[in-house]
């Protein structure tokens, strides 16, 4: 009796997964109607090879755009989505801000340089 129910407790956690995920069951050749015409890409999604694959993502959040001069401001508005396989927020943080920094410091120094290209040009 307990085998029993061990059984049945892993029949309905499995398949309140699968309902819960949201996959569509496949289509089984047996509940066809006679005589309707199938097309060959519909018998091909009998045979398992339809919507059973990966699923594409639902972007909820507008793409993650930098413009083509970026500047630490930019960089450091950058916001991710959240996701429940994503990168780690720790790594992604301190690239950023190593990204963040590195711009910082390659504005001040082309600055730098511009502002001796002026002085020297000044005294020719």
């Amino acid at each position: 009796m307990t085998i029993f129910l061990v059984i049945l407790a892993i029949l309905l956690v499995g398949g309140t997964a699968v309902l819960a995920s949201g996959r569509p069951l496949p289509s089984w050749a047996g509940r066809r109607r006679p005589g309707s015409a199938v097309s060959r890409s519909e018998d091909r999604d009998v045979s398992g090879g339809g919507d059973l694959g990966l699923v594409h993502p639902v972007a909820s959040l507008p793409p993650v755009l930098l413009p083509t001069q970026v500047s630490a401001r930019d960089v450091d508005a950058v916001r991710f989505g959240l996701g429940l396989r994503g990168y780690r927020m720790d790594q992604v943080d301190e690239v950023l801000d190593r990204l963040a920094t590195t711009i910082t410091e390659r504005d001040e120094e082309i600055l730098h340089l511009r502002a001796r290209l002026a002085e020297r040009d000044a005294v020719r």
